[in-house]
């Protein structure tokens, strides 16, 4: 009998605990308030053909802003859709690769040959985990994806950035970047038999990883009028989940992961407002270098502020993603 009551005790502090955390996600949940017009504007969004991204060319599509749809997916029906929702006609779909370093320059000089200028850059496409080990370019999926292909397509853009009387960069980064193990060592993570807190862990260092690479950025381009920050958009309800989902075959992971959306989760529209946010606001203009979470500066994880870290990070990834001498900053 006393086990019994200890059990409806637990159970009904359990309900208890997810109602609160249910009631904090939804009440500390932040939108943008800026009604900035982008007419004249010209924004790329990767990963734009579903999920947070698709949501964040839809809000810059309806404020007049000419939108470059960049995904691996096929995205007649997204720009089509978008085009129907806004209006606004100047929406192109445009195929990038970020698993292939090939495909982000053949992308990159595309851009580069059609746009006289470019005002928004939304490095946002992203996966979760991976069934391989490696791309054709010997760097893991999920780091390149996630990382350094965005490394490599900011660094090609740059110029068209500069041409802006003020451009801006956006990294979609994740909270999950607090759970990392990165290190100049694993940066590039090489195991043929993962385990799941391995897999952990490679998407924590890879976002880790933009956090670092937007506040080199930032550094680096320090009075040229682009400002480059990094964001989190809390535990959004996306397509990474279920693609995740056919890689780790765990019940207990996808449980857990299920009960945490279900609580936690956020919809694409209500998780691209920070991104948006980063993207667009006027408040935001001169503030470089920043973490935003909830459209407020926010935190990074403690590894983002070991400058010897950030750097080692920067060099070994101009290495491994091939930049030229000239195409370096």
């Amino acid at each position: 009998m006393e086990l019994l009551i200890l059990s409806c005790e637990m159970f009904i502090i359990f309900c208890v605990f997810l109602l609160l955390s249910h009631l904090y996600a939804r009440f500390t949940m932040r939108v943008t308030r800026s009604n900035s017009c982008l007419v004249g504007k010209t924004a790329i969004v990767t990963g734009a053909n579903s999920g947070i991204g698709y949501q964040t060319a839809l809000n810059l599509a309806s404020r007049g802003c000419k939108i470059i749809m960049a995904d691996v997916a096929d995205m007649e029906k997204s720009k089509l859709d978008i085009i129907k929702f806004t209006n606004n006609p100047n929406v192109f779909a445009k195929h990038l690769d970020l698993s292939s370093l090939k495909s982000v320059r053949d992308f990159a000089s595309e851009i580069l040959k059609s746009e006289d200028k470019l005002d928004i850059l939304i490095n946002n496409a992203g996966v979760g985990m991976a069934k391989n080990n490696r791309t054709g370019d010997g760097l893991h999926p999920v780091m390149q994806v996630n990382y350094f292909g965005h490394f490599l397509l900011t660094h090609l853009l740059i110029g068209l950035l500069k041409k802006c009387a003020s451009g801006r960069i956006v990294f979609t980064s994740s909270l999950l970047a607090f759970t990392n193990n990165l290190s100049l060592k694993n940066l590039n993570f090489d195991c043929q038999n993962p385990k799941l807190f391995d897999r952990i862990f490679m998407y924590g260092n890879s976002k880790l990883s933009m956090i670092m690479a937007a506040d080199t950025f930032a550094k680096k381009l320090k009075g040229t009028g682009v400002a480059v920050n990094s964001v989190h958009p809390w535990l959004v309800k996306t397509p990474i989940v279920t693609n995740t989902y056919t890689v780790q075959r765990d019940v207990f992971f996808q449980m857990f992961f299920g009960l945490s959306q279900c609580v936690l989760g956020r919809d694409s529209w209500e998780g691209s407002q920070v991104v948006v946010h980063a993207a667009v606001s006027r408040k935001l203009e001169g503030m470089t270098g920043e973490f935003f979470g909830e459209c407020v500066p926010c935190r990074k994880p403690s590894k983002a502020y070991n400058e010897e870290l950030c750097k080692d990070i920067w060099e070994a990834s101009e290495f491994y993603v091939g930049l030229t001498p000239e195409e370096r900053l």
